[in-house]
């Protein structure tokens, strides 16, 4: 259990033997774009980590953002990683003024009010990519994508495979799969080493779908089953398989992997779970539909192993940081959503 966000912090971003083996043979800096996220302080942090563990102080961890929170950026550069300052949807900026490196996390992306904006989404998720790719078309890039680019499929099936054919439903999802068929285009033209990497729902108890669904048990406010059933990932795990990704890259083919945990989660079952943590009887609404948004990440097992945080003890850590009065972000997941409108 955790009493504060720096105790989370710190086992978000404690790196497994695995990781410290493969950043060791790092060969290049680190650049992170996107990193002012909710995933990127701790991806960067743990990839510093490694390194140092690694004894390869002599790669630079870049962490790219417009860091208009200066106290993010300030933490950050306390642990010993570089930020830049830089807003890479400005018009007049110039990529040639950011760091050269072997290595680049993507973590760019825009999705809450694409469906009252969709060219702005275009324009992260598709547009700046081929830049990107331009300024760096030597490094390996590791960009995560996003399993909405899949249909949604009948709970029973266990999700899409990677080789399950792409269909996205709204324009959010149309941008992402624009993102990967621009890093794919560099690969196959330019010879860049590619991963895309289709993320269903990181977690770390400040947000994230169990975040959504223990607040409105605790709180009383009603949970909607329609979508009945979510993938989930320990945001740690999902931050080490990206940086290990870096050595999995391939070109002219990019490398494709879905990253997200073993079970198929039922909705009904977590929020009745959190009841018990909470002794609330949740307030249901809704039927399961027989379809949701689903990924199998086998292969991400196989290759990477599990994930070293198992659903119900993520249960346990949310509902005690929920208990503890501790902060949430804010941010719902809006998980729920089915017509690809977020």
């Amino acid at each position: 259990m955790f009493t504060d966000e720096a105790a989370l912090e710190e086992r978000l971003t404690t790196p497994s033997p695995a990781l410290v083996t493969d950043l060791a043979r790092l060969d290049g800096n680190l650049l992170v774009l996107g990193a002012g996220g909710k995933m990127g302080p701790s991806l960067c942090r743990l990839a510093r980590r490694a390194l140092d563990a690694a004894g390869r102080t002599d790669v630079t961890v870049y962490a790219v953002s417009r860091w208009s929170d200066k106290t993010a950026a300030d933490a950050l550069e306390a642990a010993g990683i570089s930020t830049v300052a830089f807003d890479l949807m400005d018009p007049a900026a110039d990529l040639a003024e950011l760091p050269d490196a072997g290595n680049i996390v993507f973590m760019v992306g825009a999705k809450f009010g694409s469906a009252g904006a969709p060219s702005h989404a275009w324009a992260v998720n598709a547009a700046m990519p081929d830049r990107v790719a331009h300024r760096w078309p030597n490094a390996r890039i590791a960009a995560f994508s996003t399993g909405n680019v899949y249909p949604l499929v009948p709970v029973t099936t266990g999700g899409c495979t990677e080789n399950d054919p792409v269909n996205p439903v709204g324009e959010y999802a149309m941008s992402c799969l624009g993102r990967e068929r621009i890093f794919s285009h560099a690969a196959l033209t330019r010879g860049t080493q590619i991963a895309n990497i289709r993320l269903n729902y990181a977690v770390d108890l400040r947000y994230g779908v169990l975040a959504d669904i223990a607040h409105r048990v605790h709180t009383g406010e009603p949970v909607d089953v329609t979508t009945g059933h979510a993938n989930v990932v320990w945001q740690g795990y999902a931050n080490e398989v990206a940086l290990r990704s870096l050595l999995h890259t391939t070109a002219p083919e990019p490398f494709t992997l879905n990253l997200t945990g073993p079970e198929t989660a039922s909705v009904r079952r977590i929020a009745q779970w959190f009841g018990d943590k909470f002794a609330k009887e949740p307030v249901i609404t809704g039927q399961e539909a027989p379809t949701a948004l689903l990924s199998d990440a086998s292969h991400c097992h196989a290759l990477f192993g599990y994930p070293d945080v198992t659903l119900r003890t993520l249960v346990d850590w949310q509902a005690d940081w929920l208990r503890r009065g501790l902060p949430l972000s804010g941010k719902p997941t809006k998980f729920q959503v089915r017509d690809g409108r977020f």
